[in-house]
């Protein structure tokens, strides 16, 4: 999975990619562009919601949720969690 990087290689930030993504829908529902800059809108627009949604799927993945069973603490994944598994 391709990420967009920062010019010193870096992953940029999932709020970054947000809050860019916001700005871009600002900019197209603003009318002002001309169509070429609304293709490299979309484009980019396009490539940030992929990669933003890659990250939500990664981080569910990861995510653990914690159960206390009597005096225990159990881990259980995510995915059985929301089954009621």
């Amino acid at each position: 999975m391709a990420t967009k990087t920062t010019p010193d290689k870096q992953p940029v930030p999932f709020e970054e990619s947000l809050a860019r993504l916001e700005t871009i829908v600002k900019e197209m529902e603003s009318g002002k562009l001309s169509l070429d800059q609304m293709m490299a809108h979309f484009e980019e627009g396009s490539a940030l919601v992929k990669q933003c949604g890659d990250k939500l799927n990664e981080v569910e993945k990861k995510i653990d949720v914690l159960i206390k069973k009597g005096d225990e603490l159990t881990t259980e994944s995510f995915d059985d969690a929301r089954t009621g598994m």
